[in-house]
């Protein structure tokens, strides 16, 4: 048989948790690769979440979520400065409005405290106040000062990067079809491209997560889509909200609606629950919107609607086990990592811990002893002080002209994205990584100076360049008159 590529070890998707795995691999003496159906990473379930780093107090003591979700939030606290991730540790509150709610807010501190959660502390309403001035309608609170938040698609492409850095592969507009077995052994994964001769697949294929298992022959678990809707709010308006994570008493189904911060300063009310069918269907409804601004307005009553930047919804991989879906399965060389809900984002580098230990348990292979953890520091220009602004412009002149003026984001950005290891190819993979077209004009100044810096730095014309998934272009070429 050909094949177009060769690995001992094929990633399947590259959301947060899959391309976590393949950072882990890369520390091993091994040929790591990554494949990833859409045009880029962070495309499914990163795409669209809560990006909270929860402390990890809601889930059941000695379940995968439980225990990866702590050991994941102090990898977190590890990695923050090696991979230029960019998170706020602003704590969270998990509030009650009345008496009964209180005592299931200290059911959840003693929860977190059996899961080894530190620093948890009942709060007063004149604490929480404090807190959160803003607050209406409370009796206490549940103060996790370990929780953070975070910008989970520049993560998500940060551990992408140190895996290339490290000499992993990524491979995206990559479908995974099926597989190849010899003897029932993994052999090959099947894409659109060819056969990649492989001996090992870790399965991170997200809400598609048990298709891709029962391909390989693993009809063990089951994964439902449940969607959450949400409304982010312009940054003018955040000091009439909160400053940092808002939590409602949670249900057995959801966490509820809660009213969060972000890194960048805007806050969102958000996300409903609800189940369905279709892996794919991310539209907002009149009806969802309706359910969040309600239960948001519990708590805060007077939320200034009018300062809505945009709504938008994901879906979450809820597996029929109730917990994250982890490890060797009874197909040879064949792993999991699946039905990665919340605290999912929390926990990915805790599961490629987990998952990667599993599969070296049977694989061994070597460490590596030149693994490069860090990649080359960066600062987004907004962030810079006057002084940086100026040295860096010196050395490159393209940093001195702005093309999103709504978040401060420069051309010298958009061609680093471009250019960086795991690069941006469409106008939406630019807006991820550096957010060109993220403030409250949503794109519409500064998306045609993005498409043509495309065109320009990949050497294509800009009716080639497209916004995002599905071949959406932007530009057609005139007909020519006969």
């Amino acid at each position: 048989m050909n094949y177009f590529k060769e690995a001992d070890v094929v990633v399947v998707g590259g959301g947060i948790v899959g391309t976590a795995i393949l950072r882990e691999l890369s520390k091993y003496k091994l040929r790591a690769l990554l494949i990833e159906k859409e045009h880029d990473v962070a495309m499914g379930t990163t795409a669209a979440n809560s990006a909270i780093l929860h402390a990890g107090f809601d889930a059941p003591t000695g379940s995968y979520k439980a225990r990866l979700n702590v050991r994941g939030n102090e990898l977190f606290h590890e990695l923050e400065e090696d991979l230029n991730l960019d998170i706020r540790w602003i704590g969270s509150l998990v509030v009650a409005t009345n008496e009964e709610e209180l005592a299931s807010v200290r059911e959840l501190q003693a929860r977190g405290e059996a899961n080894g959660v530190k620093g948890l502390k009942i709060l007063s309403a004149e604490e929480v106040r404090e807190k959160e001035p803003n607050l209406q309608n409370v009796v206490g609170a549940l103060w996790a000062p370990s929780a953070g938040v975070i910008w989970p698609f520049t993560a998500c492409v940060s551990f992408a990067e140190c895996a290339v850095q490290n000499g992993a592969e990524v491979l995206r507009n990559t479908e995974c079809l099926g597989f190849i077995k010899e003897n029932g052994v993994i052999a090959g994964v099947e894409t659109r491209q060819g056969v990649i001769k492989t001996r090992y697949v870790v399965n991170a294929a997200g809400v598609y997560s048990d298709v891709i298992a029962r391909l390989a022959g693993d009809e063990t678990f089951t994964i439902s889509p449940r969607k959450g809707e949400y409304i982010l709010f312009e940054k003018s308006v955040s000091d009439r909200l909160v400053n940092g994570i808002v939590f409602p008493t949670p249900t057995k189904k959801s966490k509820g609606i809660l009213i969060c911060t972000t890194t960048h300063g805007n806050v969102f009310i958000g996300p409903n629950a609800n189940d369905q069918d279709d892996r794919e269907d991310r539209s907002v409804t009149a009806q969802g919107m309706e359910e969040i601004i309600r239960s948001a307005q519990k708590l805060i009553p007077n939320l200034p609607l009018h300062k809505t930047l945009t709504e938008f919804a994901g879906l979450r991989a809820v597996s029929s086990t109730g917990d994250f879906v982890l490890g060797k399965t009874g197909v040879p060389g064949f792993y999991n990592a699946a039905g990665i809900q919340s605290p999912g984002l929390t926990s990915a580098p805790a599961i490629a811990e987990y998952v990667v230990e599993d599969l070296m348990r049977e694989a061994k292979f070597e460490k590596k002893t030149d693994f490069r953890p860090a990649l080359p520091r960066r600062k987004p220009f907004l962030r810079m002080t006057d002084e940086e602004k100026q040295e860096l412009i010196k050395k490159n002149k393209l940093y001195g002209r702005v093309v999103c003026r709504c978040e401060t984001v420069t051309e010298g950005e958009i061609v680093d994205a471009i250019h960086s290891l795991v690069g941006a190819t469409t106008v939406d993979s630019v807006k991820r990584r550096c957010r060109a077209g993220m403030g409250p004009c949503q794109g519409s100044f500064c998306g045609p100076t993005v498409a043509l810096i495309i065109a320009r730095e990949l050497g294509i014309p800009v009716t080639e360049v497209v916004k995002g998934r599905g071949g959406s272009a932007l530009y057609y070429e005139k007909p020519r008159k006969k």
